[in-house]
């Protein structure tokens, strides 16, 4: 007598990185699933948490290398779910922060598949304060916006420069490609001294941190061969991180 297959999705946020920063809700999911999809900025270590027999298939995109189009990921969410069961669409951070999680929710409900969403850490919070930057500071800021760095266009999102003209924390996921722009449009704004940092492999061992302000950053980024995937974080919480004073004594010094 064949097993009755109840098809079911769980959307899970991984973390930023480091394997122990996935909540246990979402080890539990993984340890229950029949199919894990996962993205490329999710650790491969967590797939050790799945069932051996679990069908792991890699569906990321990481600078405009589609395994898959988003069309084809909502497709095969529902096909794995109705052919094997369980399904864990594993992404980094957290699913609905520029993770496109919601379209996935909307593609499997049109099925009537019952789904459900564990939370992750969005990097554009824990990255910054595993590196010692918080996101608000009281008498520094208020509030914080996050910007995805490319639209679907792949623009430099407008909202840069609407939060240039706040004295927010500016946090901007997957725009290191256009890190002149973002600079230029803070420059605009008279904020050349801002102080900014990146910081590349967030949570993980590989982790590099580049501190500076809007005018020096990019050549500084140059220099210390930063590479995606990179946050940035721009305002005067920037300088609660313990380098920041010597960085910069250090550039006015070169500087001058």
């Amino acid at each position: 007598m064949s097993q009755t297959i109840t098809p079911k999705i769980t959307l899970v946020g991984a973390g930023p990185g480091d394997v122990e920063l996935i909540t246990v809700k979402g080890l539990n999911a993984l340890r229950n699933a029949d199919v894990v999809l996962y993205d490329a900025l999710v650790n491969k270590e967590l797939l050790e948490h799945a069932p051996r027999e679990a069908v792991k298939i890699y569906v990321g995109k990481r600078n405009n290398q589609h395994a898959y189009t988003q069309d084809q990921i909502n497709t095969l969410i529902v096909d794995m779910a109705y052919t094997y069961g369980h399904v864990v669409r594993l992404k980094g951070g957290d699913s609905f922060v520029f993770g496109r999680g919601q379209e996935e929710l909307n593609y499997a409900d049109a099925f009537n598949i019952e789904t459900s969403v564990v939370p992750g850490i969005s990097s554009s919070i824990g990255v910054p304060g595993l590196a010692g930057i918080p996101v608000t500071h009281r008498g520094s800021s208020e509030s914080f916006w996050v910007i995805t760095g490319t639209t679907k266009e792949n623009e430099l999102s407008a909202d840069v420069l609407t939060a240039a003209k706040t004295n927010a924390t500016v946090i901007i996921l997957m725009g290191l490609s256009k890190l002149k722009e973002i600079t230029e449009l803070f420059i605009t704004e008279g904020k050349e001294d801002t102080a900014i940092a990146l910081i590349q492999d967030g949570s993980l061992s590989t982790q590099k941190i580049v501190l500076g302000t809007i005018s020096t950053i990019v050549s500084r980024a140059v220099q210390q061969k930063i590479k995606a995937p990179a946050v940035i974080i721009i305002g005067e919480v920037v300088k609660q991180h313990k380098a920041f004073t010597s960085v910069v004594y250090e550039l006015n010094t070169i500087t001058n």
